[in-house]
């Protein structure tokens, strides 16, 4: 598993956005941060990607930087999952993660 300081930090300040206040309980991602932490942390991406949303970029950069077989991501806004994958790194849906690597 392949994590990086931005991930961590927007998962961190997306749990506390109301919407998912309501299905995400505190300890719980304090719980799944501090066992992501226990995965290879990136702390510098670089910044040559590109996608819809700007701010998700760096998701790509980690896949690449990281070796990653799978990018695993739920928003379709940004494209990602449209892009089906990134040199060796397939993007998928969770549904489809599990169902492939599990």
């Amino acid at each position: 598993m392949v994590t990086s300081i931005r991930q961590l930090e927007e998962i961190r300040r997306a749990s506390r956005y109301p919407k998912f206040q309501a299905i995400l309980q505190p300890a719980r991602v304090g719980v799944m941060v501090n066992n992501m932490q226990r995965a290879i942390v990136l702390e510098t991406l670089p910044g040559t990607f590109e996608t819809a949303d700007p701010d998700d970029a760096f998701l790509l950069a980690m896949a690449a930087v990281g070796q990653a077989d799978y990018l695993v991501t739920g928003d379709r806004r940004a494209g990602l999952l449209q892009r089906g994958h990134l040199e060796r790194t397939r993007i998928v849906t969770a549904a489809m993660f599990c169902g492939e690597a599990l």
